[in-house]
Parts: structure tokens; sequence; C-alpha cells
């Protein structure tokens, strides 16, 4: 007599194909499945530990200061932490923001136009930066290190050759008196009062940024696809994912925020020094893996760069109105990222051991 063993309910529902996405969990397993929790520990610790050293921490003018500068990093972690769950990197992006400033001021300056021309051209500009970044990187294969480091060096070359070409100094001419002017800078450059407190337009701009960033993500195919694609774009490629269109629709949204940190640059300031934004990459970076983002791609979250932005922001001027040495700001930022990024790890095991 044989028996025949029974059978094995693979439906998606099933015990043993389940989709762990239709199956409940407990709070705690949703907790700790968060990439960002690791991150708001850290932010909660660093909260607390300036407002012990630091007197003028907590008052409201200092909370104004803070989110602004976690803006103006924020702006442009967001769409970095999406292209790093995309599996890949963009060193151009600090020298791009400069780029797209630089941009909108000589093209206003020298056609004598109304400044709005020379802020679309810039957009146009800018957006051709992130496409190239992203043909580049598909149809050459190459690493997006590799693509984008040669993206960064010629942006460096250009910025700084055509505007002494240009202008003759290594800073733009003043564009202040030039029509449209003020309606720009309202835009992307002013500040409001909100309960006694001063806040820059920017923190509107990061946190709009955040929210559909976090839809996209969450709530839509194209937020999927980023997801696949950083976790295995072979296996995304298989299933019918558009692995090309997303890479470069992503170095698209890098350049697309870009734009905006550049014209922030550009109608706070007026005119804008060729060499700024070198560096500034790096920081973009470690705010998304502060935030929870994975260098290998596929796993984070757009509130978790949120975080990290917010956690730089705190450090950086935490540490002026402790009234410490600003040289020291560079320790503590790397010490942030190594603690975040083991707390992260931590937090990755806890929730695996939970499933």
């Amino acid at each position: 007599m044989t028996t025949t063993a029974p059978p094995v309910d693979d439906r998606p529902g099933g015990p043993a194909g389940a989709d762990e996405r239709l199956l409940g969990a407990s709070p705690l397993r949703k907790l700790l499945g968060r990439p960002e929790l690791g991150s708001v520990v850290g932010a909660l610790a660093v909260f607390v530990f300036f407002s012990f050293v630091a007197d003028s921490f907590l008052q409201l003018s200092s909370f104004g200061t803070v989110l602004y500068a976690a803006s103006t990093i924020g702006i442009m972690a967001v769409p970095v932490a999406l292209l790093m769950i995309g599996g890949e990197f963009d060193l151009s992006a600090g020298v791009m923001v400069t780029s797209s400033a630089l941009v909108s001021s000589m093209f206003s300056f020298q056609l004598t136009a109304n400044v709005w021309v020379g802020v679309l051209v810039s957009l146009l500009v800018t957006l051709a930066f992130g496409v190239f970044n992203g043909v580049m990187l598909t149809r050459t294969k190459l690493p997006s290190f590799i693509i984008t480091l040669g993206t960064f060096l010629m942006l460096t070359g250009l910025n700084l050759g055509l505007t002494k070409l240009i202008s003759g100094t290594v800073s733009t001419k003043s564009i202040g008196d030039m029509e449209g002017f003020p309606s720009a800078r309202k835009l992307f450059a002013s500040q409001l009062t909100l309960g006694g407190v001063e806040l820059k337009v920017t923190i509107l701009w990061w946190a709009g940024l955040v929210a559909l960033a976090t839809w996209i993500l969450l709530r839509t195919r194209f937020g999927n696809w980023i997801f696949a694609v950083g976790g295995n774009a072979d296996a995304a490629r298989a299933v019918g994912v558009p692995v090309l269109k997303t890479k470069i629709a992503l170095y698209m949204g890098v350049a697309f925020c870009a734009w905006i940190a550049g014209q922030h640059l550009l109608f706070s300031f007026d005119v804008v020094q060729s060499g700024e934004g070198v560096g500034n990459e790096l920081i973009y970076i470690i705010a998304a893996v502060i935030g929870g983002c994975l260098i290998t791609g596929g796993y984070g979250s757009a509130i978790g760069s949120a975080v990290g932005a917010f956690i730089f922001g705190m450090t950086s001027k935490g540490i002026v109105y402790a009234e410490w040495n600003p040289d020291w700001f560079k320790f503590f930022l790397g010490a942030m990222l190594l603690l975040a990024t083991l707390l992260n790890a931590w937090v990755r095991k806890r929730a695996e051991a939970t499933r």
C-alpha cells in the first residue's frame, strides 16, 4: 500500500508560498521592519545630547535654523535615497546644484532677459545632466561610481571654466535688479513666520518632496520598480520591469531636485561662486545611509533620508550653539555614520529574527 504526500498549498496566500505583505504582523514586527527606525533612535539621541550641552539649542529661533540647515541637505537627500534604493549612486549631485544656479544666473544676465528665462533654461539643462548620467549608465554598463565621478569632474571644470570665460571672475554677476527676481526669490528663497518661528521656504520644498517620494515608493507601481531594480535588476527585468527607464528616471529625479536647490542658492545670495558644491554629494549619501538606505540597494525610505538630514542639521548647528570648535564637525558626522549603519544593521537582524 502506498501513500501520497498531501498537496502543498503554494498559492499566494497559502502557508508555503505566503506573501508576507498579505500576512498579519504585530506592531513590534512592523516597527522593526521600518528602514528609518535606527535613524529615528539616533535623532532622538542627538536631540537629547545637544539639549543638555547647548543652552540655546531648545530656543524656537534655533529650531528654525536647524530645520533650514536640514532642508538644504534634505532636498537632495530625498532623490539620492531613491537612487540608492534603486541600487545606484550619483557623485555629481553636489556640483550639479551649483551648475544649475550658474546656468540660471548667466543666461539671465547675458541675455538681459527676465530671470525666469534663465530659470527655465536651467531646468532643461539640469535635467539633461540627469539623462546623461542615466543613459551612460545603462548603455555602457559601467558602475555608477565611475559614470558619475566622470560627470562630477566634467561639471566641476565647466563650472569654473565657463564662469571665468563669461564673467571674467570665479563668480557670476549680480542679477538682483533684473525683472522677475523678486517673484523667483519668493518661490525659491523666501521665508515665512509660523508661531513666532521664521522658516525658510526650503523647509516646505523639503517636506513636499519627502511626502511625494514616500507616496511613490509605497503607493505606486514605479515605487515597486525602484525596490525591484535595487534588489535584483536581472530578476526585475525577467518579470517585465523596465530597468533602464527606471534608472534614467531616478537620475532625472536627482537632477530635478538639484535644480530646486540651485535656484535657492542663486536667489538667496544673488551671485554664485563657481567652486561651490564640491563634497556635498557625500553629505547627501551620508544622510540617506544614516536614514536606513543600504549601499547595496533595495532597501530604504524617503522618510529615513529626511531623518538623516535632520540629524545633520542638529549636529551642524548644535556644535555652534555649544560653542565648540566647528573643526570637529566632520568627526561627529563620521561617527554618526558608523553608529547609524551599525544600528540599522542591528534593527534589520532583529526584524528578520521576528519573521
